[in-house]
């Protein structure tokens, strides 16, 4: 049983002075302008700074700098083509993405409504938010601890696994405290407020789930890949703008060419396509009731390595049961259950006392005698007791409870005390049972409870390991307890003594992280990150808030609070954990189809930004056209997003965001898209003998045509050919070459050029593609791509 807390000294003088009749409402009024509510701010972000926001990042700014020079040259349409693809970003962007203040609000509703309060001598009811520090208050049968409070008279017991994790009830009374949130779940007591809103244990829960915040790789990853294209992009356009001026350009002609250039290096699409992918696998784990609260989560499941696994609702049940049944001499398990059942209240809240009478239903005893009076679990005896009356008329008085407590009702035992110290000693909860005479009681059995694991979490863990997934155990309960549920589910190894977390702490170090408090467990998850690990932290309470907010994929299960259900960032519909391992798969499927777009983008941009500078060499004028450029981006980058939709192979490792891996890669196959955009452009030129024009044409076509072969090239990292395409990228590659295609015929935007022309590009594109499905192989395996 975890030991209550002191509150700070200074509150609990200043309570115990005011106790006898609580303060004026002159003094509490002070105190409430001094202090504010006993609630927590509101911290709601502005919707329309929220919107706008989504146009401040990397790709925004190269598209609206695009936009500011089409003006400047006066060429609207294609400044409206940009605009409009633009707002198609951030529109994404802003209706997909998570909730960023929902956890606040679901703590702010677990506070309690109202209080008792005692108030110029007198009692009264007042909204919890008017409560100040040194109020007294009267905690009942049923009602929420509306504020941390220091226990003056009387006894509770106190339901705290909303902020604790503990599975079991907490025993208290005069001199102990607790926190707001707590439920009275028996007993009644006076108590003093030592302290409300963000400075209670509730509150502090809260700032840290408001500060909390992870990073996402999606984030990174995109930011980086914008980084490098821009530094390899940028040097390129300025040999390009440093060339056409030495060889005296005309103005007219380079500043649409530099223009050309920069679209050319904007992966437009790719924040779309990463938003799209993830709503994509969203929804497909959705119908199997795992719930993605962020998108972010979805692609943060393929990269977890590291699973830390509250105990309490989440590796185990949630509900005490009867473990064992130990009968003292004399008696036997139906009938040390029976008379247990007799001094256990029926039908009510206690969970105790409804394990008890479940397990002796299972197993009736039939020489009980017949109950008189009950008289109900007091937590300052410790004990609950019934009298009956025996089959011979006598009266036969039962008591349950603590063992310390009962060993000094009964007559002595050799035995007892070994029996109920070795069960305490395997963490379980355990109550001696006495009946006899009122005056001669004898010890008849121990009964021990548990919270026991969920029949799934052992196979959970197994299946984690073998997709490279380490499981940990981080819990509020005690160390013992903690560590025999780990045994029971496989994850063996040391279990890490209580408030000596190291500051360097690595996951392989310990099995069990045990009596952890909330701010604890969100210390580890950022120490796990500090490691350069990528984090999961499923859970159930308030108490695990702060760590499923900061973990890159926070899970609640599914008789999680709305606390942490709002905090994380995939939350569990059905019972059991099984979901998680869904979550990693679907994840990793996600990630795959991103991945695959993400080389795609970078291999154009690559090849098409060269083309510009390797055709300007070769015909002492830009190849491309802005509005040809803006054409391709439409045409190539927006209707490419359908690889989000496409059959990939998910990795049988965690994931990861290698960008430097990743660009070199794209540079090596994106050599082999410039190789076949520059042999089209040289048949053009030399043996069809194509004007300026014309060649634009061939150079758009070969770009477009040119991708497509990369697309179906790339879509298997491991094999020649990959899985069969879906119907939607097959139907996007037809819309993309058909319209091209017909542009090029008709001469729409462009000069037209042949079908024989465009025929023969196609085929030469078909060749392309087989030979870079081959060279892709030995490339992925030399940078560990998968």
């Amino acid at each position: 049983m975890p030991e209550v807390k002191a509150a700070p000294i200074a509150c609990m003088r200043t309570n115990e002075k005011a106790a006898a009749q609580g303060l004026s409402s002159e003094v509490a009024a002070v105190l409430l302008q001094k202090d504010g509510l006993n609630a927590m701010p509101d911290t709601s972000e502005n919707l329309l700074k929220n919107a706008l926001a989504k146009f401040w990042a990397p790709v925004p700014w190269l598209l609206e700098a695009a936009i500011l020079l089409q003006v400047v040259l006066h060429r609207y349409f294609e400044a409206a083509v940009i605009a409009g693809l633009l707002v198609f970003n951030a529109a994404l962007a802003y209706f997909q993405e998570g909730r960023a203040q929902a956890t606040l609000r679901a703590l702010q509703s677990s506070l309690a409504l109202n209080a008792s309060v005692k108030r110029d001598g007198a009692w009264k009811t007042v909204p919890a938010t008017q409560l100040v520090c040194g109020d007294v208050v009267k905690l009942s049968l049923g009602g929420v601890v509306p504020a941390d409070v220091h226990l003056i008279d009387g006894s509770v017991s106190l339901d705290q696994s909303m902020l604790t994790g503990e599975s079991l009830p907490v025993d208290a009374g005069g001199g102990a405290n607790t926190y707001a949130g707590a439920l009275v779940r028996r007993g009644e007591a006076t108590a003093t407020v030592t302290a409300t809103g963000v400075r209670t244990r509730f509150g502090r829960t809260a700032e840290l789930v408001r500060t909390a915040h992870s990073v996402s790789s999606q984030q990174t990853a995109v930011l980086r890949i914008v980084r490098n294209l821009a530094m390899f992009n940028a040097v390129t356009i300025a040999l390009m703008g440093v060339y056409a001026y030495a060889h005296h350009m005309a103005w007219s002609e380079m500043i649409p060419m530099l223009l050309t250039a920069v679209l050319a290096a904007i992966p437009v699409a790719l924040p779309a396509t990463f938003t799209l992918a993830a709503a994509l696998g969203a929804g497909a784990l959705a119908k199997i009731g795992v719930l993605p609260t962020r998108l972010s989560a979805v692609d943060e499941a393929a990269t977890i390595d590291v699973l830390c696994s509250d105990k309490t609702g989440t590796l185990t049940a949630n509900a005490l049961r009867v473990t064992c049944v130990r009968p003292m001499e004399g008696s036997d398990e139906a009938h040390v259950l029976g008379m247990a059942a007799l001094a256990s209240s029926d039908g009510g809240a206690d969970s105790v006392d409804a394990a008890i009478r479940a397990e002796s239903l299972r197993k009736p005893a039939t020489d009980l005698p017949r109950l008189a009076q009950f008289v109900p679990f007091d937590p300052a005896r410790k004990t609950s007791e019934a009298t009956a009356t025996g089959a011979n008329g006598s009266a036969v008085r039962i008591v349950k409870g603590a063992f310390t407590v009962v060993a000094g009702l009964a007559a002595p035992s050799a035995d007892a005390a070994e029996i109920a110290h070795e069960l305490e000693t395997q963490g379980f909860r355990v109550l001696a049972v006495a009946a006899g005479p009122a005056a001669a009681l004898q010890m008849i059995g121990f009964i021990a409870l548990s919270d026991p694991p969920r029949a799934d979490s052992a196979a959970l863990i197994s299946e984690l390991k073998t997709l490279g997934v380490r499981t940990v155990m981080v819990t509020g309960d005690a160390a013992a307890t903690a560590g025999i549920v780990a045994h029971a589910v496989g994850l063996d190894g040391k279990v890490c003594p209580p408030d000596a977390i190291p500051e360097d702490v690595k996951p392989q170090d310990f099995a069990v992280y045990a009596s952890i408090l909330p701010e604890g467990k969100y210390n580890l998850v950022k120490a796990f990150q500090k490691n350069g690990r990528t984090v999961g932290m499923c859970g159930d309470g308030a108490n695990d808030a702060p760590a499923l907010r900061q973990a890159q994929m926070g899970i609640a299960v599914s008789t999680a609070t709305d606390v942490a259900k709002s905090a994380a960032g995939i939350v569990l519909t059905t019972a059991g954990l099984g979901g998680i391992v869904a979550a990693v798969k679907e994840g990793r499927t996600t990630f795959q189809r991103i991945l695959t777009y993400t080389l795609n983008s970078v291999i154009k941009k690559i090849a098409q930004v060269m083309l510009l500078a390797v055709g300007l060499v070769m015909t002492g004028h830009a190849v491309l056209t802005p509005l040809l450029m803006v054409l391709v981006m439409v045409t190539g980058d927006f209707l490419t997003m359908s690889l989000a939709t496409d059959r990939v192979r998910g990795s049988e490792t965690p994931n990861s965001w290698q960008i430097g891996r990743i660009t070199g890669a794209a540079v090596v196959l994106g050599a082999g898209l410039l190789l076949f955009c520059i042999g089209i452009l040289v048949v053009g030129q030399f043996e069809l003998h194509l004007d300026m024009d014309a060649l634009r044409t061939l150079a758009a076509v070969a770009i477009v045509y040119g991708s497509q072969a990369t697309v179906y090239a790339i879509r298997d990292h491991r094999h020649v050919w990959g899985l069969r395409p879906t119907v939607w990228l097959m139907l996007s590659s037809l819309m993309d070459v058909s319209i091209i295609s017909m542009l090029a015929w008709r001469g729409v935007m462009m000069t037209p050029i042949p079908a024989a022309v465009l025929g023969c590009e196609a085929a030469a594109a078909a060749a392309f593609c087989v030979l870079l499905s081959v060279v892709k192989i030995p490339v992925f395996k030399r940078l560990r791509i998968a």
